[in-house]
């Protein structure tokens, strides 16, 4: 079992990824406690910098780390993903290594709540085609839509599922639809949704957007597969700023391509930077698609709490008070 003294013998060097780090650089570099580095977000490169440096924790990013991270970190340090989804970290062989696995959920849902509705507003006025119009010096006024009334069916209602929901309904008065676990009974009543369910056929049944907010497992790969994706409408929006795994890409081209769908909006793809899954199914190639490099919480506002709230669970991990850590993997502390 872990305990504070073990990691009161650790150095307190943090290591945070270059990325990471230059999107919340004041706060790593003013952080009084801890003494944080810049360092490659690639794997071999991290593992090596960590032994190099004899750092005991380090700060990362959204790419997968499967091998040598686990290594090289000592027993009793802290791996902080900055940011929510944690797909990209192996809690399985961090526990074996006696590694303790955090995120920062709570500090980016406005941001990506913000994106997710920018997302769909732009869906609803064509506004990406029409800028581009515009910017080939041409005046070409497209027919948009008003998003009150309009229904928003949220499939995940969890913190940014909510945020999503009270800016659709109080915001723009849209009729908002809740999908939660089908495993588990749906709540009686959610703040600002209408309704909530755990049956997606209902939830989706007259939704002219549907936005995706579930964590990614592998039990989601491709959870909106094509049988999925037959459940909504011709004039469904898809809206994407959860994780791109869970989508099906090659089903979800053929889908709009064959005018099965209006349209997707997506933040975040299965490969990053994007490639498409099939040569001949690339997204960017259609004009019912908006993409934006996985941005959704990529503000200001959001890199600094989540710089925060990942020194914070390190700063934790020192003291030993792993009770109030942001813990992936609590099966470390046994």
């Amino acid at each position: 079992m872990l305990d504070s003294g073990c990691m009161a013998a650790a150095r307190r060097i943090v290591l945070v990824t270059d990325v990471e780090y230059r999107k919340a650089e004041h706060v790593f570099q003013s952080e009084p406690a801890l003494h944080c580095e810049r360092a490659p977000d690639a794997e071999s490169d991290l593992a090596a910098t960590i032994r190099d440096t004899r750092a005991s924790h380090v700060v990362v990013g959204a790419r997968p780390y499967a091998g040598a991270l686990y290594e090289a970190l000592p027993k009793g340090g802290v791996i902080a993903r900055f940011g929510v989804g944690h797909d990209g970290i192996d809690k399985t062989r961090a526990t074996t290594a006696g590694l303790l696995c955090t995120n920062t959920p709570g500090v980016l849902n406005q941001s990506v709540a913000e994106h997710a509705m920018l997302l769909v507003g732009a869906a609803a006025r064509t506004l990406v085609a029409m800028s581009a119009s515009m910017a080939r010096q041409a005046w070409d006024p497209v027919v948009g839509a008003e998003l009150q009334g309009k229904t928003l069916a949220i499939i995940g209602c969890g913190g940014i599922g909510r945020a999503v929901a009270r800016i659709a309904s109080a915001g723009y008065g849209m009729q908002v639809v809740g999908c939660c676990r089908p495993d588990a009974p749906p709540p009686a009543a959610l703040p600002h949704f209408g309704e909530v369910t755990n049956d997606i056929a209902a939830a989706v049944r007259r939704a002219d957007f549907v936005s995706l907010h579930m964590s990614a497992s592998r039990d989601n790969l491709h959870w909106l597969n094509r049988e999925r994706l037959a459940l909504l409408g011709e004039r469904t929006w898809l809206i994407n700023t959860a994780r791109g795994s869970l989508v099906d890409e090659a089903a979800l081209f053929a889908a709009l391509v064959e005018g099965r769908l209006a349209g997707a909006a997506l933040d975040v793809f299965a490969h990053e930077p994007y490639i498409p899954v099939e040569k001949s199914g690339d997204l960017r190639s259609l004009p019912n698609v908006i993409m934006t490099p996985h941005v959704a919480s990529n503000t200001v506002e959001a890199n600094h709490r989540m710089a925060q709230r990942a020194l914070q669970n390190i700063a934790l991990a020192e003291s030993g008070a792993f009770d109030r850590m942001d813990l992936l993997n609590p099966d470390v502390l046994t």
